[in-house]
């Protein structure tokens, strides 16, 4: 009898639904990172001041703190195939808007503001769905390795998005940014509508929203642990994020560059994720993950 072949890296690339969904999203977030290349740039030039640049990244960041937990509910509860063809569908629309609005000229710093909060929210009710369909599309076996290669296809978007962005909008302006970014939505849209997903019949009762958010919440306040992993994050994140906020103007102020250098400068912190993620395996067979977690902020100051 053959022996079975051990799943590898690449193994759920096989997958056929797997494999194009992973490239259309691939795709998708490289046009994220375009449209908030852009979003960041034409603040600037409409209101080049710290307190209105920064809120561009609190517009895409406050989403997260307001949706976050209804988010991980409706995908538990709704159908996830027409979840996320609606949020999809969502950001695809805001962009476009935000878009044409640009190409206008009619994009004022109050509207900016609106449809990137807009494209935030589109973005929150999507990831939990997204990465719930992942077990619907490989085996088993092979999840780890499909978990780890959406983490790769991030990562990568890191890199070439921001820096792709910043030829655009020094090329075309960030109109056309804010456009491609909505072209990219459209391979996933088709994807998933063509996606014929097995009907599963569950024996318990329906789950309602607030009964799935309730239940959440008394699984965080009954677990010590994830309280640890919640306060590391928020330690990390809150001050890394005055990084992000103010890029835009030290690149364009202080360092002088256009929005090709901006767009570098951002694909150099996704280079950075990538890098660490290669040699992370190595660090930990000589450091535990705690002391990792714990020494990782340091290279902020």
């Amino acid at each position: 009898m053959p022996a079975e072949k051990l799943p590898t890296a690449w193994s759920p690339l096989h997958a056929a639904v797997f494999r194009s969904l992973w490239i259309a999203a691939l795709v998708s977030n490289i046009g994220t990172w375009i449209q908030n290349v852009g979003a960041a740039w034409l603040m600037t030039s409409i209101a080049p001041s710290p307190v209105m640049v920064s809120l561009v990244q609190s517009a895409m960041g406050l989403p997260v703190f307001l949706l976050a937990l209804p988010a991980g509910a409706l995908a538990d509860v709704l159908d996830r195939r027409r979840l996320l063809l609606f949020t999809q569908g969502w950001m695809l629309v805001a962009a476009a808007g935000v878009g044409v609005l640009t190409l206008m000229g009619a994009t004022t710093l109050w509207l900016l503001l609106t449809f990137t909060f807009l494209m935030g929210v589109g973005s929150v009710l999507n990831m939990p769905a997204w990465q719930a369909i992942v077990p619907e599309l490989v085996p088993r076996p092979e999840l780890p390795a499909a978990v780890s290669l959406n983490s790769v296809g991030f990562n990568v978007a890191r890199v070439v998005g921001p820096t792709l962005g910043g030829v655009i909008v020094a090329a075309a302006g960030a109109g056309a940014a804010f456009l491609m970014n909505a072209v990219t939505f459209l391979s996933v849209l088709v994807l998933l509508y063509r996606w014929r997903r097995p009907c599963r019949e569950s024996v318990l009762p329906r789950e309602r929203v607030v009964g799935a958010m309730q239940a959440g919440i008394r699984y965080v306040r009954h677990a010590p642990a994830v309280h640890g992993v919640l306060v590391r994050i928020g330690v990390f994140i809150i001050p890394s994020s005055a990084l992000w906020a103010l890029l835009p103007l030290v690149a364009r102020f202080e360092l002088g560059h256009g929005s090709t250098g901006y767009g570098l400068l951002v694909g150099c912190l996704g280079a950075g994720a990538v890098l660490g993620a290669a040699v992370l395996p190595g660090l930990r067979l000589r450091v535990s993950t705690d002391a990792l977690i714990r020494g990782g902020p340091l290279y902020y100051f």
